[in-house]
């Protein structure tokens, strides 16, 4: 066992942390679970406290341009109160809870350039001290697989995914911040859609599904936003044929876009903002079922990817998601000690 880290704020000798993620990505409202490896250093201590932070990286619009920055999205305390004896080895097991709306951060094993974390916090005798982030690996819920793979089979590719800072109103968001998934058109909407833009909000009853299109201007307008939402249950992932919802969903939100609410509605407004009412949306689906966990089995799965057939699935195994994502999500791990701009 190779410990990272020798806690600087607990001075020389003071002990170090590991923390080792159990194997595989967790699916969003899944458990996380691993172990926190404490080696004692020259002294016996008391650990008063130790704490995992749930971080992601997220992107902010402002007046003058846009900022990058690290966000705790959520805390868990998973041991203390003992003595951690001089050179003495500890282990404390965990098993947590992610959020429900944690954004997935790859598909078909594939990164989509989210980056998302885990830090350990340890407390001894007043001090406390940070350990480096771990990457935290997300896999989509079977829902949210079975919507993105219907994309790809329909002719949609993946172009980048990022998490946005701000509340999409009108929906029952809980973070303070939301995935963005830019796709390019299907060529039977390329002639009047430049980008759809997709985010998963989802709740242990199901899912709100918020589509946006980057519309086209034809010759005597100019082009616009259209934005709509909808609503699934977790039991419906067996029990539909996604590729006709979804583009059922895409031909709305193009054709129709005057009857689904405008940015007054659905904006992405400040996070801290009141007053945000629901627009008019299409649900489809009761939103009563519970979550399930794994990926989906059964036929269809991965079936875009099993054919080699252009689309979402294969835009992402076939390399869209370029290797200098690989590096920058590297990048942040690495530097994570110099972020001084976490928001709570």
């Amino acid at each position: 066992m190779v410990f990272k880290r020798l806690l600087g704020a607990m001075g020389a000798g003071g002990p170090s942390v590991d923390t080792v993620l159990d194997g595989g990505a967790v699916a969003p409202g899944g458990i996380l679970s691993g172990q926190v490896h404490l080696q004692g250093g020259s002294a016996d201590v008391e650990i008063e406290h130790i704490g995992l932070e749930l971080i992601a990286r997220v992107e902010a619009e402002h007046e003058d341009g846009e900022s990058e920055g690290a966000i705790v999205f959520e805390r868990f305390t998973v041991g203390g109160g003992f003595r951690l004896a001089e050179q003495e080895r500890h282990s404390v097991p965990f098993s947590v809870s992610l959020p429900w709306e944690t954004p997935v951060s790859e598909l078909y094993g594939q990164p989509l350039g989210i980056v998302l974390g885990v830090r350990t916090e340890l407390a001894v005798a007043g001090a406390r001290d940070k350990g480096y982030l771990d990457p935290l690996a997300v896999r989509p819920l079977p829902v949210q697989e079975a919507v993105l793979e219907a994309l790809g089979q329909l002719g949609f590719g993946f172009k980048s995914a990022d998490l946005e800072h701000g509340h999409i109103g009108g929906t029952g968001q809980q973070l303070p911040f939301y995935q963005e998934i830019e796709l390019t058109p299907a060529p039977q909407y390329a002639h009047v859609v430049n980008e759809i833009e997709l985010t998963f909000l989802a709740t242990p009853a199901g899912l709100e599904i918020v589509l946006e299109a980057d519309k086209r201007g034809g010759l005597f307008e100019s082009g616009q936003d259209a934005l709509t939402r909808f609503t699934v249950s977790h039991h419906d992932v067996g029990a539909r044929d996604w590729n006709s919802e979804v583009d059922g969903w895409i031909r709305q939100l193009v054709e129709h876009r005057a009857s689904y609410g405008s940015h007054a509605t659905y904006g992405h407004a400040d996070p801290y903002a009141a007053g945000n009412g629901y627009g008019h949306h299409s649900a489809h689906g009761s939103g009563h079922g519970s979550g399930h966990e794994g990926h989906r089995s059964g036929p269809g799965l991965g079936t875009a990817v099993a054919a080699g057939a252009a689309g979402l699935a294969v835009g992402v195994v076939g390399g869209l998601v370029a290797a200098e994502v690989v590096d920058e999500v590297g990048d942040f791990f690495e530097g994570d000690d110099d972020e001084d701009g976490e928001e709570d």
